[in-house]
């Protein structure tokens, strides 16, 4: 999987992206992520990736032009392939262009795992007041959101996003840790973890409430189920406590 993010503030990918599970994966070249420089796309001597919107208002829009030149110069380079070298049709399709955008459509664990099978994501972050609409219209094929509020750019959420969908990439992380934890699919029915509600549809399931050592901290017990070694009665305390 390779995912590409394009900014205009590249160094703040730096610390997260070097650590713990997401700097393993990428060791294990399970997965790549490169971070370009809106402002290398840019042609006049001030790099001016922004401009005042057509119409008045406050704040500054980011431009067209170099983010359909990012984008195309970011789609004209090789993605790790799959076993069967695909056709430029099928590699249109392992591959999603998103920009990241409030008034996208939320993002969740559904949509990390329909990503987490694609070959390539192209993340553009937006920034200041948004971005011309003719990115949206004709250059991404969805834009998203993390959540009902506003940010001062596209940076954290596309940090969450590439988060979200590395650790579903086999590999990356222990196969059962995905089996029972928060939003993961049931294991006996492969189907996703979730409830039926009274509506018929399927309401998302929290993982049940996790204790380690010590016993006994302060007066604050660790249930006695956890400790008994009675498997059958522990799955059903788990079972209980899932939200």
């Amino acid at each position: 999987m390779q995912f590409d993010i394009i900014t205009i503030f590249p160094d703040m990918f730096e610390s997260y992206f070097s650590e713990s599970i997401i700097k393993r994966a990428q060791d294990k070249k399970l997965i790549k992520i490169n971070i370009h420089n809106l402002r290398d796309y840019t042609k006049d001597k001030h790099k001016t990736v922004d401009d005042t919107p057509y119409g008045g208002g406050a704040g500054m829009v980011l431009k067209v032009e170099p983010i359909f030149a990012a984008v195309r110069q970011v789609k004209s380079k090789k993605f790790p392939p799959t076993a069967d070298p695909p056709k430029a049709e099928k590699v249109k399709s392992k591959r999603k262009i998103i920009l990241l955008s409030a008034k996208g459509k939320k993002f969740d664990q559904k949509m990390a795992r329909k990503f987490s099978k694609l070959g390539q994501i192209i993340l553009i972050c937006g920034r200041y007041e948004g971005v011309d609409e003719r990115v949206a219209k004709h250059i991404a094929d969805e834009e998203i959101s993390i959540g009902d509020y506003v940010l001062t750019g596209g940076e954290l959420p596309a940090m969450i996003i590439t988060d979200a969908i590395s650790r579903l990439i086999p590999g990356v992380i222990k196969k059962e840790s995905l089996l029972e934890e928060s939003f993961s699919f049931d294991k006996k029915s492969g189907k996703e973890n979730g409830r039926e509600a009274g509506s018929g549809k399927r309401e998302a399931r929290r993982e049940y409430p996790q204790y380690t050592k010590p016993e006994v901290f302060r007066k604050w017990r660790t249930p006695k189920v956890l400790l008994s070694g009675n498997h059958k009665k522990i799955e059903e305390w788990k079972e209980k406590h899932t939200k």
